[in-house]
């Protein structure tokens, strides 16, 4: 299936019957946005086993996995709402068991967990202060079962990100790279935010980044903890609770296909 949350796109497959992962190969040829499919994360359905409805594994474009992608787990609960009926659902990642609901008005939301915002957790390369990072910008380190580094500026949409977010995404203060988010306070308890995801590069929204970014600006004093924030392919709501970070937002399931013998054929 192809699926996206506010542009930011992703190609799920269903293997809840027959279980297994594809391999790297498969996934970056799937990646191709000219000889593939294309899509910023490929998402796995797998059967949940107890406390789960379902388990999700999701795999970047380079073909490196994370443990966490926001609006994937919100597209993939929208499916399995209508595909069972219900409106509330349990989905197991590595990140944690997310509870997902339908927020109505054809949103849904999830609760992404709590953030980690110790230095180890996130993880960091050494002690140091999360809320101001010894680097240039004094950006906030924020895990939400991947790392994320948010610079706040004046005007998010002058920064060069195709040079600014690869410049960061290696820091070796990130031992397992970053999501760089550059964000800007437009109004009362309302962000502007543009992303770089780490293993794909710009794309029009992220989930997590968003809840990350979130959480830095509450933490910073900035914004309350719950916030609107306007990205490039639209606008998430994001609610930093006292049981985790809710994300509600529009999902969209695009198709639903399959591959030709000589696509496979030529991996």
């Amino acid at each position: 299936m192809k699926m996206h949350g506010l542009g930011n796109d992703f190609v799920v497959f269903d293997r809840r019957m027959q279980g297994g992962l594809p391999d790297v190969a498969l996934v970056r040829a799937i990646a191709d946005r000219h000889t593939g499919v294309g899509f910023d994360q490929l998402a796995v359905i797998l059967e949940g086993g107890a406390g789960a409805d379902a388990e999700l594994v999701f795999f970047n474009s380079d073909g490196s996995l994370s443990n966490a992608c926001g609006n994937a787990t919100r597209c993939i609960a929208r499916h399995l709402m209508e595909e069972t009926g219900r409106s509330d659902l349990v989905l197991r990642t590595g990140h944690g068991d997310l509870a997902a609901r339908d927020a109505g008005g054809g949103l849904t939301a999830v609760n992404m967990g709590a953030p980690q915002l110790e230095w180890q957790d996130i993880p960091l390369a050494e002690e140091v202060d999360t809320l101001d990072l010894p680097i240039e910008g004094g950006p906030t380190a924020t895990g939400m079962g991947n790392p994320h580094c948010t610079f706040f500026v004046e005007d998010a949409d002058t920064v060069v990100l195709e040079q600014f977010g690869p410049r960061y995404e290696h820091h070796p203060l990130y031992p397992e790279r970053t999501n760089v988010q550059v964000a800007s306070v437009i109004g009362p308890d309302h962000l502007r935010m543009r992303v770089w995801e780490r293993g794909v590069g710009i794309t029009l929204a992220s989930g997590s980044s968003s809840c990350a970014t979130a959480v830095a600006a509450a933490r910073r004093g900035l914004t309350g903890r719950k916030v609107r924030i306007d990205l490039d392919g639209g606008r998430l709501e994001i609610d930093w609770r006292e049981d985790g970070v809710w994300m509600t937002g529009p999902t969209r399931h695009v198709f639903t296909g399959e591959f030709t013998p000589e696509f496979l054929d030529a991996l």
